[in-house]
């Protein structure tokens, strides 16, 4: 049981910080209407750091 509590709020997480990373982009590209892919190499590059 703990486990599924686990992966939930796992899962929770990850599509949260998946979701503002999305909305971050598309604010951006509304204000300016130019793609800007600097919060995606922001982070990758954090995951990769311990």
């Amino acid at each position: 049981m703990t486990d599924l509590i686990q992966m939930i709020v796992s899962g929770i997480a990850t599509g949260s910080s998946y979701a503002l990373m999305g909305l971050a982009m598309v604010i951006i590209y509304k204000t300016s209407e130019v793609p800007n892919f600097a919060q995606g190499e922001m982070a990758l590059i954090s995951s990769f750091l311990p």
